[in-house]
């Protein structure tokens, strides 16, 4: 037996000896009193070692050691084999919340297994907890940020609809009285790059932009799903660090929204108060520490809160706000089951993780992400030889995304298309992301009696996302400085169809490509995300048309990086689908089908907008519908924004009737006069269709 497993096992004993000696070991009494009678007995040291993310064992009073560093961003992630499923980009572009929460629920299975195993192992390391750092509902507000692909887009309301989605999966039923797992809402709050300045930029905003934009989810995920974390951003917000900073956490967080869960800070977020060259907002870690405890940062990733027996001795802190903070972490420690060794998922078996079940999920989310976003009518393509090239056609770590699960297996787009091509298939590199292109006579060579290419391009996760190092044409520190295809990729694709060849691009990528250019030189662009470990076949039956694609962007398309605002200015004037004025290359609900469909003329009734859809083509399919609002007399507002959405299936040929209900929280408006989003009285145009394009929606006139 290992050491630690030794220790463990002491403490296990030691506690069962102590069986209903205090109260902190009666089930029957609720966590916060169990938590409260548990710290009483603690000594300053031992606190404070609880409210770091490695929180150390107290065997005396038996309580296990903790980790509460772990990230289930599509997946249970960084913890050995689990089912990768679409990165949250592209799961975003399915518009589908059901099927969200079953991928999360999923998940959270998973997770309890592998908690378990863990256990039985005698290990409690980082990425083996139940305390997962996800969703990340930060607002997609420029495509050039790297870690945009981890958000659910720009949109505030789409963002709170998956994210509320991605909680109730996590932590399982509201009436458990354990809870399955913990979420954590992140990162809070206005935080969406550039990431070579997060440890230092001052963002400030309008009041109106805060609440309209950049907080909406955050409110939806506490006061509706009941996130049991919230994290703090890096940066700072109106000159204080949001770690600190009062009108975040006291005003609405803890305040207006009435949250009693835990705060958690991002990962060396509390060092950046105090190291150089970073916000430098105070001299030291003592100060730091203190600050942060007394702001209310319940458990810090990261190292600066062994400064708090300094901070008591110096008078800076006083064991009553530790006690405060260590109360709502034990609390939740104790919700989970974790202190106890209590299990509701126990009989869960490990066959579970990459199962048969989890990974048709996988598939089917992939699927549903996929984005058809040009078609000349070459697909859905019925067979013949075909030709793959490109730098995305044969890499299963790029297919993967971010904050990954690693997945025993993968079916990359070449895997796929062999298994369902065989000898019909060539297979050509082509090209790099970047550079590395093959002479194009030595292509042309290769592609001799072949007619149709798909080009399997766009950019990989090495090249955006959190901090690198990566500095390339086009890329730098994990963000973008432009948004176009890169170079190589746009030759080579434009020579081939130049050469006569028929090109379908699927566009890997977490991110808004301008691909203005390809839909000239190429039939088809199918937008492919980082799709998870079964993405290849989902691409394979979106192109042979066994599955009728219906994602939607959950983003805007631009034409050119020279039409946003300047990447450190947050203020959201000129920015994604609801307050740019330009004319977008795809626009924020885009998305083609093999079929057509018509809205049928809406009527206000009983509080619902009614209308039909029809099918009129020759396929079924689904088709998103999307309800935006605008309210003519705020020149200020958004141009429209979207309140509703659902996935509806029509046969071909049919048609069907839709309801969507109009309840006061539709009609939620900035009232510049209480500096609120409420539901404010006036005239309102409803907007219903497709997309978000004025073109491809009708409009309703409304008084609410």
């Amino acid at each position: 037996m290992s050491h630690k497993f030794l220790l463990i096992l002491a403490a296990a004993v030691c506690f069962t000896a102590q069986a209903q000696q205090f109260p902190y070991q009666d089930k029957a009494l609720s966590p916060e009193e169990r938590a409260e009678d548990l710290i009483s007995r603690l000594t300053l040291k031992e606190k404070t070692a609880l409210l770091m993310h490695r929180s150390e064992a107290v065997p005396h009073l038996g309580i296990p050691g903790y980790n509460w560093w772990n990230e289930a961003l599509h997946g249970v992630a960084r913890n050995g084999s689990a089912t990768c499923f679409p990165q949250p980009i592209g799961m975003a572009a399915s518009f589908d919340e059901d099927l969200l929460y079953e991928v999360f629920t999923a998940a959270s299975d998973e997770a309890r297994v592998k908690h378990r195993e863990a256990l039985e192992e005698g290990s409690s390391g980082q990425y083996q907890g139940l305390t997962f750092w996800t969703p990340n509902i930060n607002i997609f507000r420029d495509p050039r940020w790297g870690r945009g692909m981890e958000t659910y887009g720009e949109d505030p309301y789409l963002t709170g609809r998956m994210g509320m989605a991605v909680v109730r999966g996590l932590q399982g039923p509201d009436d458990s009285p354990i809870r399955k797992a913990l979420a954590c809402a992140k990162h809070y709050a206005v935080h969406s790059g550039p990431e070579t300045s997060r440890h230092r930029i001052d963002v400030s905003v309008s009041r109106r932009d805060l609440h309209e934009t950049y907080l909406p989810a955050f409110k939806d995920l506490v006061t509706k799903a009941g996130v049991g974390q919230v994290m703090i951003a890096y940066n700072r917000f109106e000159g204080k660090p949001c770690g600190v900073n009062d009108y975040l956490i006291d005003t609405l967080l803890r305040g207006d929204w009435g949250y009693t869960g835990l705060v958690v800070s991002d990962c060396w977020a509390i060092a950046d108060f105090y190291v150089k060259g970073r916000h430098e907002y105070v001299e030291d870690g003592v100060t730091a520490a203190a600050l942060a405890v007394k702001a209310g940062v319940d458990v810090e990733c990261g190292d600066a809160y062994r400064y708090i027996p300094e901070a008591v001795r110096c008078g800076l802190l006083s064991e009553e706000d530790i006690d405060r903070n260590l109360k709502r972490a034990l609390a939740a420690r104790f919700r989970l089951g974790e202190i106890d060794g209590t299990d509701p998922w126990k009989d869960l078996p490990e066959s579970i993780v990459e199962g048969p079940e989890h990974l048709a999920l996988a598939l089917k989310m992939a699927e549903e992400s996929m984005v058809l976003l040009h078609n000349d009518g070459i697909l859905p393509l019925s067979g013949g030889k075909i030709a793959l090239i490109g730098p995305n056609a044969d890499d299963p770590v790029m297919q993967w995304g971010n904050y990954k699960p690693i997945p025993s297996s993968t079916v990359t787009l070449r895997k796929a298309l062999e298994d369902r091509l065989g000898d019909g298939l060539t297979c050509v590199k082509g090209c790099g992301h970047v550079e590395d292109a093959e002479p194009l006579e030595d292509i042309l060579a290769k592609l001799d009696g072949i007619e149709t290419v798909i080009f399997a391009g766009g950019i990989a996760p090495y090249l955006e996302g959190e901090q690198n190092n990566v500095k390339v044409p086009g890329f730098e520190g994990g963000d973008r400085t432009d948004v176009e295809l890169p170079r190589v990729q746009r030759e080579l694709t434009a020579a081939l169809h130049d050469a006569g060849k028929k090109v379908i691009l699927v566009n890997f990528s977490g991110c808004a490509i301008n691909l203005g250019p390809e839909t000239a030189s190429c039939s088809a662009i199918l937008q492919a995300w980082y799709p998870g470990q079964t993405g290849g076949t989902a691409i394979a039956n979106a192109i042979f048309g066994e599955v009728n694609p219906s994602g939607k962007l959950p983003v805007t398309f631009y034409a050119s990086a020279d039409e946003l605002p300047d990447f450190e200015n947050y203020d959201m004037e000129g920015r994604t689908y609801r307050f740019f004025r330009g004319k977008p290359l795809f626009p924020f609900g885009y998305g083609l089908s093999y079929t057509t469909f018509k809205f049928g003329r809406a009527r206000v009734r009983n509080g619902r907008l009614v209308f039909t859809l029809r099918n009129t083509g020759r396929r079924d399919g689904t088709e998103t519908v999307q309800l935006y609002l605008s309210r003519p007399d705020d020149p200020q507002g958004p141009v429209r924004t979207l309140r509703a959405f659902r996935r509806v299936d029509v046969k071909a040929g049919k048609k069907v009737k839709v309801e969507i209900p109009l309840d006061p929280e539709t009609f939620l408006w900035w009232n510049g006069e209480s500096g609120r989003m409420e539901p404010l009285a006036g005239k309102y145009l409803l907007w219903y269709g497709s997309s978000s394009d004025k073109a491809e929606l009708r409009k309703v006139k409304f008084s609410f």
